[in-house]
């Protein structure tokens, strides 16, 4: 029997980021309660391995439409399509994001003196404008439904500085690798942004929280597994499955009374 608490069946979503690993991920689990989810991507294609998500596209309880977050006019022809379909969304999760990629020109991962503009200009823009403009346009279209809840995805990296030890791996190897400063400047924002939004639509029934997790497991090197489990003290990677049971608190009536909070899902990774 299901817990009415939790119940989502009938209900709407949708995930920026859904064809990414968390994304999907929360996409899948969510379809799979019952709500219809509509994704929000530049990519339009499921990544290998991603079966339960080509299950919800072929099945019509997942759509795809292609979007580039951080711009208002594809936002808003995303949420129009929708609405067509389903009607105003009952949940918004902000899970697009942009982080140096592992092969990352050197001077992105250099010293942090050296870091060009235009690196740190790029990910912020995706990672704070792809959210405050899905907030806009789908918050603001919640609002004036009198319901919803929003999750914006943000990092322990935006609470605490990245351990720069994990990766002393690839400096032992020659590399001169730092993790870059943008990531954590703009999930720094999210909190805010999250406690911003909680208080300006609070009397019109639209939740705003924050989904806090930490080191994801998705293929890392060795060396970086170990330094991560020493220093976790659950003494491992989390699972991208462990962030479901957060999202559907946050999406159910189980939070009816939470917002503006920021739920940490980093086993236990800043309580030291």
């Amino acid at each position: 029997m299901t817990d009415p608490l939790f119940e989502l069946s009938g209900r709407v979503a949708v995930v920026t980021g859904g064809m990414g690993q968390l994304g999907a991920e929360l996409s899948v689990s969510l379809a799979a309660r019952g709500m219809r989810v509509g994704i929000l991507d530049v990519d339009t294609e499921p990544r290998p391995g991603a079966a339960g998500l080509r299950t919800g596209l072929d099945d019509g309880t997942i759509r795809v439409h292609e979007c580039d977050v951080t711009d208002r006019g594809q936002v808003e022809a995303a949420l129009a399509l929708v609405e067509v379909d389903w009607g105003v969304p009952h949940l918004l999760v902000n899970a697009a994001a942009l982080d140096s990629p592992p092969d990352a020109p050197a001077a992105e991962v250099g010293p942090f003196e050296d870091v060009p503009l235009e690196a740190l200009e790029r990910v912020v823009h995706v990672n704070v404008v792809g959210v405050v403009l899905p907030c806009q346009v789908i918050g603001g279209a919640m609002a004036r439904e009198g319901r919803g809840s929003i999750v914006n995805v943000g990092s322990v990296y935006g609470l605490l500085s990245p351990d720069q030890a994990l990766y002393d791996f690839r400096r032992t190897a020659g590399e001169t690798f730092f993790k870059p400063v943008a990531y954590s400047v703009s999930k720094s924002a999210l909190p805010n942004l999250t406690r911003y939004l909680a208080t300006y639509w609070g009397r019109s029934g639209v939740r705003v929280n924050t989904l806090t997790p930490h080191g994801i497991e998705n293929g890392q090197p060795a060396p970086f597994v170990e330094a991560f489990a020493a220093r976790s003290p659950l003494g491992r990677l989390m699972d991208v499955s462990e962030a479901v049971g957060a999202v559907v608190f946050l999406a159910s009536d189980a939070s009816s009374y939470v917002t503006g909070a920021n739920l940490v899902v980093d086993g236990g990774w800043s309580a030291w």
